[in-house]
């Protein structure tokens, strides 16, 4: 499949925008320069400007060659997708969705993040008759086709965060490895599909089988048929879980190509990288699988804090499993300028947290030396994000930085800062933080 990434950049939606760019915000000097230009107080010193997420804004971005030689963002040209979203590798294909784009209560497929990381394999002219295998550690190995998984098992829908596990990696210093996400690595959809915990259960679990394996039929970038792309898996307890899906619709439509269709997991709360697309066989093992992304760093972390930047000793990592706490704002967009005389600022947001559940939100607009609790809207199923909203006093016209953090149900809260460094930069979960200016 070809995939034309056009160099454009994303350009404003909004005539109120204050003209930042999306990633100069990282610049303490861009901040420092609003705020002196606006009459208020400057922003905070040293690494603290690097909260301020370069994934939200508007404005009239740079020409593609000045961004492309600043490393900026591209602008996403892919059929059906939003031209929005923005390019953060091409090969293999990945992108992230700005933070005002996930204003919806279910991400449209449109504006969905896309993170593969073999090559996109070529869309099967027979959705039904794709196959999918069950072997390994079972009694009766199970080789069954889309149309048979749906006529064998009562399908369920849930409204369900998919996360990759880098989400937040650009907030780390030093710099991590790999593609540098902002907040953008999530979005929240309905995934219709079949209880994987059910599909293992008719296959018949032996007493041996301890872990699972994702194989799929994306080719790996080399184009080697003896290398996986990836191939990840999970203890048998969260495979088990009934909110894990064999999923083959997305939004009520069936499963987009980009998106692993006709076939894929969707494994809530933990790495997006356990969701394996273009499913073709999970093998149950008795012992934790060790396939490409199990291993050394990938999908690791630490289990004692590292020195940033530190040399990684493979032997003390663990695998990361359920995701951290995470909020973000979706309205105000970064970078919005605001009417004269404004005192008053509606804020919406989306919160989640992996394995647990969010129990509250709060904002700032003071750099955190007070906080107001906002409100949390119902969930529909477990996994679903909190939407949130809260109103935001401002004393007078000038320059805000408007602060979000959640707390998950066992108590911890986002950091100001992306913490506990690790080489792949997995778990930046810092506080977002959006500018505007009023006035």
């Amino acid at each position: 499949m070809s995939q034309n990434i056009s160099s454009d950049h994303v350009h404003t939606e909004n005539d109120q925008s204050a003209g930042i760019s999306r990633r100069s915000l990282l610049s303490g000097a861009s901040m420092l320069g609003l705020g002196a230009a606006a009459g208020a107080a400057a922003s905070l010193p040293g690494p603290m400007n690097s909260l301020v997420s370069p994934a939200a804004a508007q404005g009239a971005a740079p020409s593609s060659g000045a961004a492309q030689a600043q490393g900026g963002p591209q602008a996403l040209d892919y059929p059906g997708k939003d031209k929005a979203l923005s390019v953060l590798g091409e090969r293999p294909l990945v992108a992230e969705t700005p933070e005002h784009m996930l204003d919806d209560d279910t991400t449209p497929i449109s504006k969905f993040f896309i993170r593969n990381n073999g090559q996109i394999p070529e869309p099967t002219t027979d959705p039904e008759a794709w196959k999918l295998t069950i072997d390994g550690e079972v009694n009766n190995r199970l080789e069954l086709t889309l149309a048979e998984l749906k006529f064998r098992f009562q399908p369920k829908t849930f409204r369900m965060v998919l996360e990759c596990g880098g989400n937040g990696r650009s907030f780390f210093q030093p710099q991590a490895r790999g593609n540098q996400w902002t907040n953008g690595g999530a979005g929240c959809a309905e995934w219709t599909g079949i209880p994987l915990g059910e599909v293992l259960q008719a296959a018949g679990l032996n007493q041996n089988a301890k872990y699972t394996a994702h194989y799929g039929a994306d080719p790996h970038l080399s184009g080697d048929p003896s290398m996986e792309a990836l191939s990840r898996g999970m203890p048998i307890a969260k495979a088990m879980e009934p909110h894990s899906l064999i999923v083959y619709a997305m939004n009520g439509e069936p499963l987009p190509d980009i998106h692993g269709g006709p076939l894929r997991l969707v494994i809530p709360g933990w790495p997006g990288s356990l969701s394996h697309k273009w499913l073709t066989r999970i093998t149950l093992r008795d012992r934790e699988h060790d396939g490409q992304g199990m291993t050394g760093t990938s999908y690791r972390v630490p289990n004692k804090p590292m020195v940033p930047g530190g040399k990684a000793d493979e032997k003390d990592f663990r695998i990361l499993e359920s995701m951290p706490v995470r909020s973000i704002i979706t309205n105000p967009t970064n970078g919005t300028r605001l009417p004269a005389g404004t005192r008053e600022v509606t804020l919406r947001g989306a919160a989640w947290a992996g394995d647990l559940t969010v129990s509250r939100v709060d904002v700032s607009t003071d750099a955190g030396q007070t906080w107001t609790q906002a409100t949390l809207a119902p969930t529909r199923n477990r996994y679903d994000w909190n939407r949130w909203t809260a109103t935001a006093m401002l004393p007078s016209d000038g320059y805000y930085e408007i602060w979000t953090r959640a707390t998950d149900s066992n108590g911890k809260v986002q950091p100001p800062v992306a913490a506990s460094w690790n080489p792949q930069g997995y778990g930046g979960n810092a506080m977002h933080r959006v500018a505007v200016l009023v006035g």
